[in-house]
């Protein structure tokens, strides 16, 4: 017997756009949670591999990829104007001219990440327009521009997308464990002003992929928990945070941005060989590497009191990402040999043997110094949650599938990102889907756990500086 919730009808075509993990560890929830006509369902996607699956499942199939020279042609075939819903969940495709196309029709968009046209990331030559701050400030302007009309999700996976509704719940929990007496904000400005009266400091989105397979991971292959075209377009990316106003000290390589919101600097370094000392709760202190994420930018943004330019008040943020053992050995070959492995593989839930994906939001600084809040989701249990996906997959999906009720409960909402959303709501739906979500607090601070026989350069009087976050 069929017991997942109907959460809407969609009228009209749904066009997925990619099929790599993410997209067919979408499929099966838009099956379950959705009433549509099955025929109008149709995933366009290069890949002979994902062909003769969606073959197999009898799914619509365009085998080809979608270029700057051919979306409009391609998507305008396909879409009826004011119907149906967009899932773009693919790489190499400009996310900002896709939404804009599909706002014209009048028909609903969402995306997990600003994607850029194919060589973005490796072709240009200017680091500060490779960063995500200036692919999420195209989308902010255009919003500006352009405001209300049909909505557009943008950002709307685990990471970016999901932490920012945990950067709420965990808000929420702290005040509550403060004796804080408060209702919950309904607008940017209050989230903002009880963030900063809480006295965070800054977040991590703090992430621990513990997933394993028992064959040894390959010579020569990236080896991956999810997308490796995605992970090394990012890892390729500058470091990137958002910036706080409780930071005594500036990175020698770092650059502020002149334009925009002016939440975020940029660090000359890849991020992916740039670590973090943060916290998660299995392994307690752990590196991470600093690879830029829109979210990072955009919580920074979100909670800022006052003038960007000139802030009484705004939290840093950024990621702090401990990928899956193999995958920290393929980053290791990578940027050794200089060189990408030609060869990738991701980890699929039948293979992996053990393992969670740890994913939460730590935010630090404040009184009870840091709590991290977030999903703990084995790969055991996303075999009994959904088919073809593990865990790391399911966190993003069920984001997915979130951002998709939201947008056709708000249809008029025009261009969102996850902060500006109903999180309570939008987790009400995903949960489900992410087995213990937990708070835990810690008394672990960046200035503990160090070799006192190599001095480093701390800050003692701000524990929670990023002097002290940054390794050396």
């Amino acid at each position: 017997m069929n017991t997942h919730p109907v959460y809407a009808r969609i009228d009209g075509p749904i066009v997925m756009i990619g099929f790599g993990s993410i997209g067919k560890g979408t499929l099966p929830l838009i099956q379950r949670h959705f009433d549509y006509d099955a025929n109008k369902l149709t995933v366009i996607d290069p890949n002979a591999e994902a062909g003769l699956f969606l073959k197999q499942h009898q799914i619509n199939h365009l085998h080809l990829a979608i270029t700057k020279q051919n979306y409009r042609k391609v998507l305008g075939d396909l879409l009826e104007p004011g119907k149906g819903f967009v899932v773009n969940l693919s790489v190499d495709t400009s996310s900002l001219d896709l939404m804009k196309f599909c706002r014209e029709l009048g028909v609903p968009y969402i995306d997990t990440v600003v994607e850029p046209w194919a060589g973005y990331y490796f072709d240009t030559a200017d680091n500060a327009a490779r960063t995500n701050y200036a692919l999420r400030q195209a989308v902010r302007d255009e919003k500006a521009a352009n405001p209300g009309g049909t909505t557009a999700v943008s950002c709307c996976g685990a990471n970016p997308g999901m932490v920012s509704w945990f950067v709420k719940e965990a808000l929420l929990t702290l005040a509550l464990d403060m004796g804080m007496k408060m209702k919950m904000p309904t607008a940017r400005e209050g989230w903002a002003t009880l963030m900063k009266e809480l006295g965070v400091q800054g977040i991590h989105i703090a992430e621990r992929d513990t997933q394993a397979r028992r064959k040894p991971r390959p010579r020569n292959v990236f080896v991956n928990t999810w997308s490796v075209e995605g992970f090394i377009s990012e890892g390729f990316q500058p470091a990137e945070l958002g910036w706080g106003t409780h930071e005594p000290w500036f990175p020698e390589n770092a650059h502020r941005h002149d334009t925009g919101c002016q939440a975020g600097i940029w660090i000359e370094r890849p991020g992916a060989i740039t670590r973090v000392h943060s916290w998660c709760p299995t392994p307690g202190p752990q590196f991470g590497f600093l690879v830029t994420h829109n979210e990072a930018i955009s919580i920074s943004d979100y909670y800022t009191v006052g003038d960007p330019s000139a802030p009484e008040y705004r939290p840093t943020c950024h990621y702090a990402y401990h990928p899956c053992d193999d995958a920290v050995l393929s980053l290791h070959e990578m940027f050794g040999a200089g060189r990408q492995q030609t060869q990738h593989e991701i980890l699929d839930v039948d293979e992996i043997v053990e393992g969670i994906d740890e994913l939460g939001v730590l935010l630090y600084g404040h009184a009870r110094n840091a709590l991290w809040f977030g999903s703990r989701l084995s790969n055991a249990e996303t075999r009994n949650l959904a088919p073809f996906q593990n865990a790391t997959g399911l966190q993003v999906t069920s984001a997915v599938l979130a951002g998709m009720v939201w947008a056709l409960e708000n249809p008029d909402a025009g261009i969102v990102e996850t902060d500006e959303m109903d999180h309570a709501r939008c987790l009400e739906v995903q949960r489900p889907y992410l087995g213990p979500v937990e708070a835990h607090y810690t008394d672990w601070t960046p200035l503990q756990d160090r070799w006192e026989h190599f001095p480093e350069e701390i800050d003692p009087d701000v524990p929670w500086a990023f002097r002290n976050v940054l390794a050396t």
